[in-house]
């Protein structure tokens, strides 16, 4: 299921919640609708609308801590590929093999993490052979003189911190919002705006206002679930930085 489906879903579902209210409020008799019922019932959705309020913000601060951590360490990936091929490039052309199976292994890192079928799952697998033949290109370097050995020893580190960087990626690829706290927002939201739909006026102005609240509060879901997914989706985290590290390689 997308997330502009269960958005959309649950905009339905609270589009309901309003309209069983407003078709409710009729059966009630006059004394359950007086200013004292009124005030009651205001009183009682303020405490639950601001739990909801406090949750929401919650599952958003949490999927946006998470998009934004993937989206710095994608950032610090491509930075670290710049640096491992300007260090291959500095040893000399006894690094050529290295340096093409360093571009072939980041393509298949990005294959993977921005696939091009916007509707495969995007994830990094635990282990490639491009990275492992990258690994053993920059071993297999036979050093000259201490520049080289230098050189090398760096390679060999910048390398091996790409690969705990993927190893970290494919560790958060994990959901970071807990859906058991987006269904009770869901209900808490079902149950604030059916509260007010029973003590609203029963005219077209206080139930439209009722529903772009309703479509408000489905778009905070949206945004939660986009941010969820960090490399697919309307949000995604930009694949620029590793386009313009596999550039460097064409030069």
């Amino acid at each position: 299921m997308t997330t502009v489906t269960t958005a959309l879903g649950v905009f339905g579902i609270l589009a309901g919640a309003i309209l069983i209210g407003r078709s409710t409020r009729s059966w009630l008799p006059e004394h359950h609708l007086n200013a004292d019922t009124r005030d009651t019932v205001k009183l009682a959705m303020g405490l639950v609308a601001t739990m909801t309020a406090l949750l929401l913000g919650l599952l958003v601060n949490s999927a946006k801590s998470a998009y934004d951590t993937e989206r710095s360490e994608v950032i610090q990936m491509a930075a670290k590929v710049t640096f491992l091929e300007h260090l291959l490039r500095l040893y000399g052309s006894p690094t050529a093999e290295a340096r093409s199976q360093l571009s072939a292994a980041v393509e298949d890192a990005a294959g993977q993490l921005w696939p091009v079928d916007k509707h495969g799952l995007s994830q990094l697998a635990a282990e490639t052979q491009e990275g492992n033949a990258l690994y053993f290109a920059i071993q297999r370097l036979a050093p000259q003189d201490d520049t080289q050995r230098n050189l090398k020893a760096q390679a060999i580190s910048v390398a091996i911190e790409l690969g705990q960087m993927r190893s970290l990626l494919l560790a958060q690829s994990v959901s970071s919002v807990y859906r058991p706290l987006v269904t009770m927002v869901v209900c808490w939201l079902v149950i604030i705006l059916l509260g007010f739909s029973l003590v609203a006026p029963p005219n077209a102005t206080a139930t439209l206002a009722l529903l772009v609240s309703a479509l408000a509060a489905s778009g905070a879901i949206f945004l939660i679930l986009e941010l969820d997914r960090p490399f697919g989706g309307l949000i995604q985290i930009s694949n620029q930085p590793i386009l313009n590290a596999l550039n460097r390689f064409a030069k």
